[in-house]
């Protein structure tokens, strides 16, 4: 009943999630989310958390439906998420430089357990070797890494003194490392299998390298309207909802299955490296999934 309704109202592209048994209720609230700018691993894992704490959150707040768009956006477009593309929710990292001077309210609850931090190689197969006698940081700095521009990682590997090579988009990233304008790209583990597999593996000259991990705390958390503070304080409540009851572990688990042991992150040689992004409110964050220092 509810698909024929959908499509007598002529609602494309809108993603409705329904939380009552009946018809729409007068109060349901429209959450536009925007879910773009990112791999489609984390797309689903975000899109599935939000519907998990706005359905953990019905009782005190009502019924929703969530209008997704995952379209990609430029970096001003991406400044201007909330003034000029009319969203009122998306995650990013905490302290995202696009959006430092602009008005938002963070709910500063870390997503996915830092998972993003824990960076990972795609370098050419031919180095390999060379990665696997680095043993120092001092070493390893003299490589150069390529980063996508705009993207918030450039500032912080620059903040710890790597050479960085800045420039292209994602879908241009792995052309720059084949003509070798730079060493290695450094991805999410939560999202490093699937790069591979969708980008980089057509290359036939690429691997993960197996022996490295850089890691930093990088929170992804909830960036909400700034006229939307209602939403913010739902957000925060199902957030902890979700942890009380298991959902989010579920969620967790769900999208990553044994990643941990499948990449090795707990045997790797880890090189450490500040977040100067991080607002105060995540200042002591780290993340609880291996034993890092604070």
């Amino acid at each position: 009943m509810i698909e024929k309704m959908i499509k007598r109202l002529g609602l494309a592209g809108l993603t409705l999630t329904l939380l009552t048994g009946g018809a729409f209720a007068d109060t349901q609230q429209t959450i536009a989310f925007w879910n773009g700018n990112k791999t489609q691993v984390r797309q689903v894992y975000e899109r599935k958390l939000l519907d998990a704490v706005l359905n953990a959150t019905v009782k005190a707040h009502g019924p929703f439906a969530v209008s997704e768009n995952t379209e990609t956006l430029t970096n001003r477009e991406e400044s201007d998420v909330f003034t000029d593309q009319n969203t009122d929710v998306f995650v990013t990292v905490a302290g995202n430089p696009k959006l430092r001077n602009k008005d938002k309210i963070v709910v500063a609850q870390p997503l996915m357990k830092g998972l993003l931090g824990h960076r990972l190689l795609i370098v050419r197969k031919q180095d390999l070797p060379r990665f696997d006698n680095i043993q120092t940081e001092a070493a390893f700095k003299q490589l150069s890494i390529g980063i996508p521009d705009g993207w918030a990682d450039a500032e912080l590997f620059r903040h710890n003194g790597y050479n960085v090579v800045e420039g292209g988009t994602f879908d241009e990233i792995f052309d720059l490392l084949a003509a070798k304008k730079f060493d290695y790209v450094a991805l999410g583990a939560n999202e490093i299998e699937q790069a591979f597999e969708s980008r980089a593996e057509k290359y036939e000259m690429f691997s993960i390298e197996p022996t490295t991990l850089l890691y930093y705390p990088f929170a992804l958390v909830f960036y909400v309207n700034p006229e939307k503070p209602a939403l913010a304080e739902r957000l925060r409540e199902g957030l902890e909802a979700v942890e009380q009851s298991g959902e989010a572990q579920r969620l967790f688990d769900e999208a990553t299955g044994n990643l941990i042991e499948r990449l090795n992150l707990t045997d790797r040689k880890v090189f450490h490296l500040q977040n100067p992004m991080l607002p105060e409110t995540l200042q002591k964050y780290r993340s609880p999934l291996l034993n890092e220092p604070d």
